[in-house]
C-alpha cells in the first residue's frame, strides 16, 4: 500500500484545523492558508478552504465580513462565532480521542 493518505486524512480534519485556526481572531482564507501550510500540512489550495470557509458560515460556526482595501482586492475575513468555539471544543476532543486510538494500535504494530 504506497499510496500517499495524506490528502484524505487532511479532508476528513480539515473543518476543525481551520476553526482552530480562527481562535486567535479574525483572518482571510489566504492567511489561514499560510498558517496551516506553516504548521507542516502543506499547501491548501483556495479551491478546497473556500468552499470549507463557506460550509462553516452556513453551519453558523463563522461568520464573515468582506472589506475593501487601499490597494488590490477587498478581502472577506472570518470569524470563529460562540457556536464555532463549542463545535471545535467538542470536536476537538473527539479528534483528540481518535488520534490516541490510532496511535495505540500503530505502537502495537510496532511503529512509534
Amino acid at each position: 500500500m504506497a499510496t500517499d493518505r495524506r490528502a484524505s486524512w487532511l479532508k476528513g480534519v480539515l473543518d476543525l484545523l481551520v476553526l482552530a485556526s480562527l481562535t486567535e481572531g479574525e483572518n482571510y482564507g489566504y492567511e489561514i492558508a499560510k498558517l496551516l501550510a506553516g504548521s507542516g500540512l502543506g499547501q491548501i489550495r483556495g479551491g478546497t478552504l473556500y468552499p470549507v470557509l463557506n460550509r462553516l458560515e452556513e453551519a453558523g460556526l463563522v461568520s464573515a465580513e468582506f472589506r475593501v482595501t487601499e490597494r488590490g482586492p477587498g478581502r472577506r475575513y472570518y470569524r470563529l462565532t460562540e457556536q464555532g468555539r463549542q463545535t471545535l471544543a467538542e470536536q476537538g476532543r473527539l479528534w483528540l480521542a481518535f488520534d490516541e486510538s490510532v496511535r495505540t494500535v500503530l505502537a502495537s504494530g510496532g511503529l512509534q
